[in-house]
């Protein structure tokens, strides 16, 4: 018999988290996060998400054993101000039973509908700076610290269950000795000139802090237009700022700006910390943080995370001068492998920008929808 109880406290909570370390045990592929972290990101008492969002978590047993997991989530944002009335659900996983997912997925349209939501979409996180959707291709490639991994049967249950495909997304690795340099040193040359731009580069992490809230301004005017997005509070910049920006090797970040040292675009890049993670198992004590360190200075893979240009400088050729620095600097370290996160298939201007790289699909992903009864 299979039952699905609520999380009502820490421990429960802390349950919720480390179920994946069972589902997964001996993935080459998965990447577990950091428990202590993630148990965070969950607390509504922490993360300040709980502002403008609500959620729940739900845990299914099976025997006396935890089955499955799933949080159901209102951001109300999205609701309210957009007039999208989703319902949210993420950080779901379960074992290859239909009718665990069925019963799990129960529960969020049962919320939607007492919320008056019109539609249940998954898994998605609170917003755009969380981990979204089911892994549909690419099952043994590895993956990393922003993204879910997932067993090949998660969408046949929902399409088992009736549900469509929602948003897609697409994942590419580029190797670094096809990112040719002749594809935008000259045109940065000329756009930096044009429109009186410079690049800055940073050393450490506490002067990348002194652009953080302009970098989430750049942020949120360039991707507003795309159909996922979700605005972040000012409290949510500063949660973020915390939680991430320690993970940042500081050449990896780039930012460009104006005549009046004004930031119009910025890329970040995170040097690959998947293998560090494997190697910790959720654990930050008291070894973990040394394999962290490690991947931090060496690692030779590195992930695209963010970039953003103002849209009044978009198709200006910004984009050139963010690429030659991260050229110069990969060059340098001899770095390897380039590999960027979830893509939206339908962002024509994110594609375009690395036509000429020879990128590779290697996996692809995408959520589910169905309409709320």
């Amino acid at each position: 018999m299979i039952t699905i109880r609520e999380i009502t406290s820490k421990k429960d909570l802390k349950a919720f988290v480390k179920f994946p370390f069972k589902l997964y045990k001996g993935s080459s592929s998965w990447v577990p996060p950091i428990i202590a972290e993630e148990v965070r990101t969950l607390d509504k008492d922490v993360n300040p998400v709980f502002k403008d969002a609500e959620a729940r978590y739900f845990l299914a047993y099976k025997s006396n054993e935890i089955v499955g997991r799933v949080a159901t989530i209102i951001n109300w944002l999205e609701v309210n101000g957009q007039n999208e009335k989703k319902m949210r659900f993420g950080w779901f996983d379960v074992i290859d039973d239909v009718e665990v997912t069925r019963l799990l997925l129960e529960k969020v349209h049962k919320i939607g509908k007492e919320k008056d939501l019109d539609y249940v979409e998954g898994p998605v996180g609170f917003s755009n700076l969380d981990k979204v959707g089911v892994l549909t291709e690419g099952f043994d490639e590895i993956g990393s610290m922003i993204t879910w991994h997932n067993h090949p049967y998660y969408a046949e249950h929902f399409k088992a269950l009736g549900y469509a495909v929602g948003t897609t997304y697409s994942e590419n690795k580029m190797e670094f000795k096809n990112i040719l340099q002749e594809f935008f040193t000259r045109v940065q040359t000329m756009v930096k000139k044009r429109y009186q731009l410079r690049a800055l580069n940073f050393t450490n992490n506490k002067d990348i802090m002194d652009y953080a809230d302009e970098m989430f301004d750049v942020f949120s005017k360039s991707h507003s237009v795309l159909s996922s997005f979700v605005e972040i509070n000012q409290e949510q910049r500063e949660y973020f700022k915390k939680k991430f920006i320690g993970f940042l090797n500081p050449e990896y970040v780039k930012f460009v700006l104006d005549k009046d040292d004004k930031l119009v675009g910025f890329g970040i890049v995170t040097p690959s910390y998947a293998k560090a993670l494997q190697k910790m198992n959720g654990k930050l004590f008291p070894f973990g943080f040394m394999h962290l360190l490690k991947a931090k200075k060496k690692a030779k893979t590195v992930t695209f995370y963010l970039i953003g240009v103002l849209p009044e400088y978009q198709n200006k050729g910004v984009t050139a001068i963010i690429f030659e620095e991260f050229w110069q600097t990969f060059n340098a370290k001899d770095i390897e492998l380039c590999v960027r996160g979830p893509e939206l298939d339908d962002n024509e201007a994110i594609q375009k920008l690395w036509k000429n790289f020879k990128p590779v699909t290697h996996k692809r992903r995408c959520t589910f929808k169905k309409s709320i009864a």
